[in-house]
Parts: structure tokens; sequence; C-alpha cells
């Protein structure tokens, strides 16, 4: 299998507000950016949705070194909250429901493809990947025709 770093990151202007992600994946030399901006959205979900973006652009099944400055998704699959959620019916305690719900489960299924180890730093801390995908994504969140974020949408009707 190819061994791919990744570095993701999100970003939200107000939360909710505008938001985008910024993802940086490089293998064997050569490095594919992807960002992606939305018209009303979380931090959160942006920071989810990168993981996400950057594992659905991998061809075939990979080996990936997982660079994230979000404690919410390096925690939650380390510590193994995710999965918890999961076989709690997407529940984080008695009375909470998970935030961002489908995205996890996307990003659950993508796990069982790829073998992906997540790994925490740090952001705005001179990481020039982490600093590359910060800019990604405050500028994707930035542009005109903002993609409508339908994952928070429908959570937000009542």
């Amino acid at each position: 299998m190819k061994t791919v770093d990744i570095y993701t990151d999100g970003a939200c202007s107000g939360n909710p507000g505008k938001g985008g992600f910024g993802c940086v994946l490089m293998y064997n030399g050569k490095r594919k950016e992807i960002s992606e901006g939305y018209k009303l959205t979380t931090n959160n979900r942006m920071e989810v949705l990168s993981v996400v973006r950057a594992l659905e652009a991998l061809k075939e099944p990979c080996i990936v070194n997982l660079y994230s400055d979000s404690k919410y998704v390096v925690d939650a699959i380390n510590k193994g909250w995710a999965e918890k959620w999961k076989k709690n019916n997407w529940y984080r305690t008695k009375n909470e429901k998970a935030s961002n719900i489908d995205l996890w489960e996307k990003l659950l299924m993508l796990l069982e493809i790829h073998k992906v180890t997540f790994i925490w730093g740090k952001g705005h801390a001179n990481n020039v990947w982490n600093e590359r995908c910060d800019f990604l994504a405050r500028e994707a969140a930035s542009l005109e025709n903002l993609l409508i974020d339908f994952g928070y949408e429908n959570n937000i009707l009542p």
C-alpha cells in the first residue's frame, strides 16, 4: 500500500457562519490541494469534512499519516469516541445526541478502507502545511457562490 501524508484544516467566519476546509495530500514528491467553501456551517463540521474529502480523494487503499490541529477530530478517533457514539446510536451521553453524525458515518466508513494514523499538531505554530491548509480553508470560505452544507442545514431544521 502507498503511504500518503495528509494535512487538513477547517475554518469558519462566525460559528455557525461561512466556512471552508483545506487539505494537502502528499505522495512520492507530488502534492494535491483540495478546498471548498460553504454558506452556513460550523468549524467542527469543516474540520471533519476536510478529513473526509481528503480520504475520498485517494484512488486506492492507502496508509495515511493524517495531521490535524483539531482535537475534536483527532481525539474522536484516537480515543474511540466516534466508534462509541456509533454503538450508542449516535448518542454521546445518555441524553446528548452526537453532532455531525453524517460526517462521522462517512469518516468511519473511510477508515475501514485506509489505514490512518491521526496526529494532532498545534494550529498556527509555523507548520508550513498546516498554515497552507488554513489559508485554503479561509480562502474557500471567502469566495462567491459558496456551497450549501446540507448536513448542517438538515440538522438545524425543526
